[in-house]
């Protein structure tokens, strides 16, 4: 294991992990040269897997891809890059992974919100590898949690309200937030992540915000 994954497991406690999936040598051949050989090698390693109680997840790629292709699918995003989902959380945000731009793309189904972060100069610079060390290493348990709306954190609540989650399931909100109303605990279920996923994004109108990478080079 390397400095910047015991940093992510230790000092960012995502660790330990759970509910191992392992992943086979085949899967991880179907990947190769297009996901970072770094992330290959954790998969390897670690399988795919709970973090954080099941805050955040390691996933196969390949199972996300029509949640990948509901939310972005049309969208200019598709146009800029080749993308995989990576990794999500427990409230269904997907972490993307793109092959010339590395992690530059996150999306918020609960809120219809897509977090772009573009800076093809420094991806070309760091590589492929370094760029998916830095991303978990600079991970925190607080950027993926969901906040009510008195701005207190929702996961722990859930995970002991609710329960755990499994690699299919996560924490949403029903009736979705598109219809209205606060983000509560009250409103919070344990559904089938994929199916609510399309959902959403049938309801939900995408909305881009500011890209943080291109805004911090002014």
């Amino acid at each position: 294991m390397d400095q910047f994954f015991e940093n992510f497991l230790g000092y960012k406690q995502f660790g330990p992990a759970s509910a191992r999936r392992d992943v086979s040598s085949e899967k991880i051949e179907q990947f190769r040269g297009q996901l970072p050989d770094k992330l290959l090698e954790y998969w390897q390693e670690h399988g795919w897997c709970a973090y954080a109680q099941g805050l955040l997840w390691t996933v196969d790629p390949a199972e996300w891809e029509d949640a990948l292709d509901s939310w972005i699918g049309e969208t200019k995003f598709m146009e800029l890059d080749s993308f995989h989902v990576i990794a999500r959380t427990a409230f269904g945000e997907l972490i993307l992974w793109g092959k010339n731009t590395g992690q530059s793309l996150k999306i918020v189904p609960a809120y219809g919100w897509a977090f772009p972060a573009f800076d093809a100069e420094t991806f070309a610079r760091r590589g492929a590898d370094k760029e998916l060390q830095l991303f978990f290493s600079s991970s925190s348990r607080e950027a993926y949690d969901m906040k009510d709306v008195d701005d207190q954190p929702l996961f722990e609540r859930a995970l002991a309200k609710l329960g755990p989650l499994d690699h299919d399931t996560m924490y949403g909100f029903v009736p979705a937030l598109a219809l209205g109303g606060e983000a509560s605990l009250d409103r919070l279920q344990k559904l089938k992540a994929q199916v609510h996923l399309d959902i959403l994004a049938q309801m939900t109108e995408l909305q881009v915000m500011a890209d943080v990478a291109q805004a911090a080079k002014g």
